[in-house]
């Protein structure tokens, strides 16, 4: 497997360009908007940017199976056979990218032997890039970035869904009795809030929308930062698959508001 650190440099410099395209689209009057399934949009900035990640990343780290929201599944099947595998979301965020609330971000993450180990978050209207390599700490546009230090459910401000909320998921957030709930548009915004400690909890208690390309990013970057990114229960993600939504919910925070909110989501 190849060196981390030259990993996050391959997956830096292919974020940043695939984020010119995206910004570029977003610019635009009409940005190809479309759905590819029941409340699941597509633009061209996803399949664009798609097309030239996949492409960046195959040449720079051949033979790693690319697991890319808008690849055909074929192009990576049987990735969890293979010691590391590559995630890529294109546009996490589709959504805010069409309403243009500035709250979409490109990932890229990688996991070594299924546990996200290097990821990168970049978010081009926040002008913000969260990079992660765990057991080499977070960073937020070079500068350390840690989790907060919050620890009681009193004080703490939780990340949640914009677009995916519903009466189930509002009454196992009310479980949690925190002091705000934020809407924040992106998973990987939330979890990136979550590792730089603006936010304290990014909280979504149901089976949601999360892919392995959602949450790897993120999760490395969480980690790195000292903290969780697990589904609602504690479980943790196992990227070697399957690909869609594993256990239930997501859940990110530092070790002890994770361990006070499993406690409560699973009571």
């Amino acid at each position: 497997m190849m060196d981390r650190d030259r990993v996050l440099s391959h997956l830096l410099t292919i974020a940043r360009e695939a984020s010119e395209i995206v910004m570029r689209v977003y610019g635009e009057k009409e940005v190809g908007a479309e759905l590819k399934g029941p409340n699941d949009p597509v633009t061209r900035a996803d399949r664009e940017a798609n097309a030239l990640i996949v492409a960046r990343l195959a040449a720079v780290m051949p033979g790693v199976p690319i697991v890319a929201e808008e690849s055909d599944p074929s192009t990576y099947e049987k990735f969890g056979l293979e010691r590391a595998a590559l995630f890529v979301d294109p546009v996490d965020g589709t959504r805010d990218f069409i309403e243009r609330t500035g709250e979409f971000c490109v990932m890229i993450g990688y996991a070594e032997e299924g546990i996200a180990t290097v990821g990168v978050v970049l978010c081009p209207v926040l002008q913000k890039t969260y990079t992660g390599i765990v057991g080499k700490g977070a960073f937020c546009n070079d500068a350390p970035i840690h989790v907060s230090r919050t620890s009681t459910m009193e004080e703490a401000k939780i990340a949640v869904s914009r677009f995916h909320r519903s009466r189930t998921v509002d009454e196992k957030l009310g479980r949690l009795a925190a002091k705000e709930l934020v809407p924040v548009g992106s998973a990987g915004i939330k979890g990136a809030f979550v590792a730089d400690g603006s936010l304290d909890i990014f909280a979504h208690p149901t089976n949601g929308h999360m892919k392995l390309w959602d949450s790897c990013a993120p999760c490395a970057i969480v980690t790195a930062a000292g903290g969780l990114l697990t589904d609602a229960t504690g479980k943790p993600y196992d990227y070697r698959g399957p690909v869609a939504t594993q256990g239930s919910g997501t859940l990110a925070a530092n070790p002890i508001l994770h361990a006070e909110a499993v406690k409560r989501f699973t009571r």
